[in-house]
């Protein structure tokens, strides 16, 4: 496992896009910070860069740096994606038109090694062009998508992954809603 963190890593300090498996599916990453890396994110997916992208953090502290608080509620016991009102340093064409953001805490020991080693969040996106339904396990990626990032990660490629996280938006006011 430890290669593989070190030829991701090497990529996306670099400004390059992995297909990485998650703890949920397969997803598309870059550095979140990268407005370059986001861009070809939305090119590589065919998607319009009006739909934020869900950014990936190792643990709390991560989470911390980048939205300025911990939620009161569990995100941590199954895959919950938070939609926080705002955020520091996610690259801006990331972020949804309100400036809002959409961020895990990611349960996947390679995901969370990987993003540690980073230092900074990592975007993931499903590894599929925007419209068509997600993969459940790599060999349903596409060879579009597969030829288009610069590094695949060679980990779990046989796993079935099927379970989006359930998603959770935090409004202005404070007040919570659950979207999915």
């Amino acid at each position: 496992m430890q290669t593989e963190i070190n030829k991701a890593l090497t990529t996306l300090k670099a400004g390059g896009i992995i297909l990485y498996p998650t703890d949920t599916i397969w997803g598309i990453g870059c550095d979140a910070r990268n407005p370059d890396a986001v861009e070809k994110i939305y090119t590589i997916k065919k998607r319009t860069d009006s739909k934020a992208l869900i950014s990936l953090v190792a643990d709390k502290n991560q989470l911390k740096n980048t939205t300025g608080n911990i939620p009161n509620f569990d995100i941590t016991s199954t895959p919950t994606t938070v939609i926080y009102p705002k955020t520091n340093g996610l690259s801006p064409n990331l972020l949804a038109e309100n400036g809002s953001a959409a961020i895990r805490i990611v349960q996947d020991n390679f995901c969370q090694q990987l993003i540690a080693s980073c230092g900074f969040p990592i975007v993931s996106t499903s590894a599929n062009i925007s419209g068509s339904v997600f993969p459940k396990q790599f060999s349903e990626i596409t060879d579009e998508i597969k030829t288009n990032v610069d590094y695949v990660v060679n980990l779990r490629q046989d796993e079935i992954m099927n379970k989006p996280s359930q998603i959770i938006l935090i409004n202005m006011n404070g007040s919570i809603k659950k979207l999915r």
